[in-house]
């Protein structure tokens, strides 16, 4: 039924680009408008409208805490995960920066993480930089190896971004921790929030950030999850909301149906659905002449990179828009720049320019797929020689 509904209202596009963002759903949306129209008290207010609104907010905060199996007086929420990110890692290195004054980071994190830490850098902070191995996985002992105890914090992404290559989070912050356990660990898990289970505790992490609009929820809220007993200092003055981490009026709307968004995951259902999907693409785009897959074969199967290097990414990309298929050439953060994700895996300048990156959600279907494909083989043949 929803998918039907997703196709009547969209019509004949084809949207292959859920992990720049999805479409909300219709239990989030209602929500929404429900808390703006009826539900519009201010949660800090302590008449009734105030409390029922509060009552919101709180069922919110535990239905993001289940997912990650906390409590939920350890999640904050923000306007999305770009602020998570800064929270963390500004947070953790101004609560530390007397005594540990080294961040490590891996090379391929989203810029919300890298040009913190560049911030960082800039303040007097060392910066290390991991990078990926040919598989396009940041391991283990190399992060290990970048670590010492001079070190605040560790960020390693659960689910990159642009490629879905799944980095061994569990193993780094478990060989972290042995050697060095003052060191805080902090993913940036928006890419698998919704997708994989995302459960602190195993992992190992002390922080964690994720986004709304990722996963069904509208724009401008997030969450990031805050080990009981972290420290973290904020960067913004005002009242008392979000334990004074993030203070000013919560975004209730959006809080509220990023805890609809919440309750509606259905990792294993949605997972079947994207593997199927994932697998057919790529059947379908191997055998177009001169495509090479960007994507681990064991990715996240949500996220497929690929490059076909006669035509330039952006130039197919709108190629594909003017018939209904909407694609990425990469992060839509950057905006169109180049991938330092791709350039950071060694691939050629043509490979990286050619690139193309499609994405799955539970409303997507072969259909979508055949689209895609038929389209690109035209647009080879005719962009090739212009």
């Amino acid at each position: 039924m929803i998918e039907s509904v997703y196709k009547e209202e969209r019509g004949l596009e084809h949207y292959l680009d859920n992990s720049a963002t999805t479409a909300v759903s219709r239990a989030a949306a209602d929500k929404a408008y429900e808390i703006m129209t009826s539900c519009y008290g201010n949660p800090s207010s302590l008449h009734n409208k105030g409390l029922e609104a509060e009552r919101e907010l709180a069922l919110a905060r535990r239905s993001a805490a289940a997912q990650f199996k906390v409590n939920a007086d350890e999640i904050t929420f923000t306007s999305g995960g770009t602020e998570a990110n800064n929270l963390a890692l500004f947070g953790a290195a101004a609560a530390r920066r007397r005594t540990h004054k080294k961040i490590v980071v891996s090379a391929v994190e989203h810029s919300s993480v890298l040009e913190a830490a560049k911030r960082l850098e800039d303040e007097g902070f060392a910066v290390t930089r991991v990078s990926p191995r040919s598989d396009g996985i940041i391991h283990a002992e190399d992060v290990v190896a970048a670590a010492d105890s001079a070190t605040a914090l560790v960020s390693v992404m659960l689910v990159n971004n642009e490629t879905g290559a799944v980095m061994p989070v569990e193993d780094i912050f478990a060989g972290v921790k042995a050697k060095y356990p003052q060191i805080l660990c902090h993913t940036d898990a928006v890419q698998a929030f919704g997708k994989l289970p995302v459960r602190a505790r195993q992992l190992g992490a002390d922080l964690i950030s994720v986004s709304g609009h990722k996963v069904h929820a509208p724009k401008g809220v997030g969450a990031l999850y805050v080990k009981k007993g972290v420290r973290l200092v904020s960067r913004q003055c005002g009242g008392e909301q979000e334990k004074r981490l993030r203070p000013g009026t919560e975004n209730l709307p959006a809080i509220a149906a990023f805890g609809v968004a919440c309750r509606e995951f259905a990792l294993e259902e949605n997972g079947r659905i994207a593997e199927t999907l994932n697998r057919y693409a790529r059947e379908r785009l191997s055998r177009i002449e001169g495509v090479v897959f960007n994507s681990p074969e064991a990715a996240l199967p949500y996220v497929l990179n690929f490059s076909a290097g006669r035509v330039r990414s952006e130039t197919m990309l709108h190629f594909l828009e003017e018939a209904e298929i909407f694609v990425s050439s990469g992060s839509a953060c950057a905006k169109g720049s180049p991938s330092h994700v791709l350039s950071a895996l060694g691939f050629s300048r043509e490979r990286a320019d050619s690139a193309l990156r499609i994405s799955f959600s539970k409303h997507n279907t072969i259909d979508d797929i055949d689209a895609l494909c038929e389209r690109i083989e035209i647009g080879l043949r005719v962009l090739a020689h212009r």
